[in-house]
Order: C-alpha cells, then sequence, then structure tokens
C-alpha cells in the first residue's frame, strides 16, 4: 500500500504516536465481537471492557521461525490526544501494557477468562476505558516484539508516556504490529482533529 494512502499515515498515527515500520504479524483487536479497524468509530460505551486481541496466525510462525528466537511480544494502548486533540498535553495517554505475551500461533487474551489471560502474558499495567471529554481521540494498539521474558516494566505514570521512547528504553525495535479506533463521548458528533 502506497504511504500516502496508509491509514496509519493518514490518521498521523505514523508521525505523532510511530515512527515508519512495516507490519510483520496480523494483530486483531475486538470490542463486543466489533472488529477495530483503523479509523473506525467507537463510543466509550461500547470500549469500557477490555477488548480481545488476537495476535498471529500463520503469519506469527513464519516470523519466529525466521528469528530463530523464543519470541515474545509486548502490547500497548495510548491515547495521543489526551486531554484534548487541540492541546495534547498530556501526549500519550497510557491505556493498557500487556508484556511477556508467548510466541504461540494465536496467541489470544481477552477480559472474559482471567486464567487464560495471564497465561499468555502479564498485565502490568491494567486496562483503563478511554473517556475522552472533548473531541475525537484516537486510541492506538501497537505491537512489539521483546528480547526475552520480564524485560519490560510499568512506568510510574500514565500521563506523557512516549511509545518510541518506551521502545527504545527496552530495545523492542519497531512495532510489528499496530492498529487505531477513533472516540468521543457519548455525547460528541461530528467534527475534525485539530
Amino acid at each position: 500500500m502506497p504511504r500516502e494512502r496508509d491509514p496509519l499515515v493518514v490518521g498521523r498515527v505514523i508521525g505523532d504516536v510511530l515512527d515508519n515500520f512495516t507490519r510483520s504479524i496480523d494483530l486483531s483487536v475486538s470490542y463486543n465481537d466489533r472488529e477495530v479497524n483503523n479509523g473506525c468509530e467507537l463510543r466509550p460505551s461500547q470500549v469500557v471492557s477490555q477488548p480481545r486481541v488476537d495476535i498471529g496466525g500463520d503469519d506469527l510462525r513464519a516470523f519466529h521461525t525466521l528469528v530463530r528466537l523464543v519470541p515474545i511480544s509486548s502490547f500497548v494502548m495510548v491515547d495521543p490526544d489526551a486531554p484534548s486533540p487541540s492541546d495534547p498535553n498530556l501526549r500519550e495517554y497510557l491505556h493498557w501494557l500487556v508484556t511477556d505475551i508467548p510466541a504461540t500461533t494465536g496467541a489470544r487474551f481477552a477480559s472474559n477468562s482471567i486464567s487464560y489471560k495471564l497465561s499468555v502474558g502479564q498485565e502490568v499495567v491494567c486496562y483503563e476505558s478511554p473517556r475522552p471529554s472533548m473531541g475525537i481521540h484516537r486510541m492506538v494498539f501497537v505491537l512489539f516484539r521483546q528480547l526475552g521474558r520480564q524485560t519490560v516494566y510499568a512506568p510510574g505514570w500514565r500521563q506523557n508516556f512516549n511509545t518510541k521512547d518506551f521502545a527504545e528504553a527496552y530495545n523492542l525495535g519497531s512495532p510489528v504490529a499496530a492498529v487505531y479506533f477513533n472516540c468521543q463521548r457519548e455525547s460528541g458528533f461530528g467534527g475534525r482533529r485539530r
């Protein structure tokens, strides 16, 4: 896909949150059976509970065979538009951080089974549902490959988290997948982000 038509570029996720990267693993995020597609709109009432996340498939197996490691992943959810898109002085707000996700084909985690969720990753920053008070906020999910188990730790705060700095601090390299959705308050409608 040409760079200028990539939804992550059009939505300014590339630039505001991430540098350009090549997706190498399938990532599917869904809330109550509604899959998150780049740029789709979800309301706060639709994202109260943490989403179901599916990682991999055949692409995951091929990727990890190629690098010949016991691969592990970290998963981040951030809001680059906090507290408002016109003045994002809390950019990026960390909504969720899961680490030590094992590289099994079809790794999956969701809120409906705590023991299953914990068996496929460590939730080091618990899920906080988006509650934007003004404007349209982008909620960005990013998947990184970790170098080893228990090598990524929780930051001391949620506000002013920086995904690029986080990746650099833990030697995560470029993301392997990302997806985002737009969210605004329940009564909000129309308008554009500035």
